[in-house]
């Protein structure tokens, strides 16, 4: 969901580390904070963002005097002083190297293949794709009978996009969906998932384990495992898949699913990191996602979508101010989730509808789940850290994966709670 950071691939500077197989650097690009004080301001932006690769925008370019932040490469930054200043936008510099805040990332990151055993699997540090594979496919020896492996779809490279089933008794129950990772860079947003399962298991605390046991769950933390790869060994801020189009890679994929597809808050250039493909689907991963969601219709009474950054709770939709049929229920699960976020940490979050709350966006997954699976409690969050972490928003230190799962466990209990009083889970 989070579309703030624009980081094309495709702009001249990294061009060249990226086809030599080097890691992507961000050295002495600066990062700007923009105003448009009119709509004529904001068309300045909007045509800019399109017009170089090397300007790069870190937030959805749709409201006057709403800051919007700026990645500009070096060579960039007189034409783009030039504009603001010719335009009369109000600007502020933030950053003058953006690749200093990205250096200690490969320190909170496990080693490859470094577990000797997937039960030292923890939550200090991040993870790469395999070994939260390998975490996951040794849980369902652990847990015979309640963890089931599951693929929902497969990659543009091959991967599986694994998950896992928790069902925690032989009859049937309602169905819980959680699909995380869906914008590779998030890294938080896996972290937290796998946080999840690991609860679900292993919780002693009563209201815990009244969700695992009552309900069946089906957990993706990785719904872009390409993308989140290539973020591991390539480009840090890659959002994308990895679809080639042309000279540039990949669609968002939250912007990719069948429902209103690029109808808003999306991009018909290959290159943009809001780019939603050259139809619905196009992604394989997308596509392959939905089939197995699609073949859980009628199971399926609550979807869960994580994201970060910024600290919301959104639900449908993306594509239009119009709000659902069922707003108030909506608002009222909204409500009891958003006041158990707070209450171990204080961590506020804010939200509601997604083209009120934070920006129109078409062709997401909550939105796509809610109208054609017919899953009428469909929401995203967007973790920590809030939307004033400019510069860490990507790369929350792996110090706070645990108090973000443990906030957010405290909230999706209570959300699982409510949507329950309201009737909405169905065997």
């Amino acid at each position: 969901m989070a579309s703030k950071l624009n980081l094309v691939l495709g702009f001249c500077l990294l061009a060249v580390a990226l086809s030599s197989g080097e890691r992507a650097r961000y050295d002495n690009y600066r990062v700007y904070q923009t105003t448009a004080s009119s709509p004529a301001e904001l068309e300045v932006l909007k045509n800019l963002e399109g017009a170089s690769d090397s300007i790069m925008f870190l937030d959805g370019i749709h409201h006057i005097n709403k800051p919007i932040s700026v990645v500009v490469a070096p060579h960039k930054v007189p034409d783009f002083l030039e504009i603001m200043g010719s335009n009369e936008i109000d600007y502020e510099l933030i950053e003058t190297n953006l690749q200093s805040q990205l250096e200690d990332d490969e320190e909170q990151v496990a080693k490859p293949n470094s577990l000797a055993r997937s039960l030292d699997y923890n939550w200090n540090q991040y993870y790469q794709l395999d070994d939260t594979y390998r975490w996951m496919q040794q849980l369902a020896v652990e847990y015979p009978g309640v963890v089931t492996l599951i693929e929902g779809g497969k990659t543009y490279q091959g991967r599986s996009i694994l998950g896992v089933k928790i069902s925690k008794s032989q009859t049937t129950k309602p169905g819980i969906f959680v699909e995380a990772g869906i914008h590779a860079r998030e890294w938080i947003a896996p972290a937290t998932a796998t946080y999840l399962i690991n609860q679900l298991l292993t919780s002693n605390v009563e209201s815990v384990r009244n969700i695992a046991q009552n309900y069946d769950w089906y957990i993706f933390p990785h719904a872009n495992p390409d993308g989140y790869v290539y973020t591991h060994t390539t480009d840090r801020m890659w959002r994308k898949t990895r679809t080639p189009y042309g000279s540039c890679f990949g669609a968002d994929p939250n912007r990719n699913w069948g429902f209103a597809w690029n109808t808003v808050g999306a991009s018909n250039n290959a290159c943009s990191d809001t780019y939603a493909g050259p139809s619905a689907f196009s992604e394989i991963e997308t596509r392959s996602l939905s089939e197995y969601i699609a073949s859980l219709k009628n199971k399926i009474s609550l979807y869960i979508s994580f994201h970060a950054y910024s600290q919301y709770l959104l639900y449908p939709y993306g594509n239009t101010a119009a709000l659902p049929a069922n707003v108030k229920d909506l608002k009222q699960v909204f409500d009891a989730s958003v006041a158990a976020m707070n209450k171990r940490y204080g961590t506020k979050y804010t939200g509601g509808n997604i083209y009120d709350a934070i920006y129109p966006a078409s062709g997401a997954s909550v939105d796509w789940a809610y109208e054609v699976v017919g899953t009428k409690m469909s929401f995203c969050y967007e973790l920590r850290p809030s939307s004033n972490s400019i510069l860490t928003g990507f790369k929350l230190p792996a110090a706070q994966i645990v108090p973000t799962g443990e906030e957010t466990m405290d909230s999706i209990t209570a959300m699982v709670q409510e949507v329950q009083k309201l009737g909405y889970f169905k065997n």
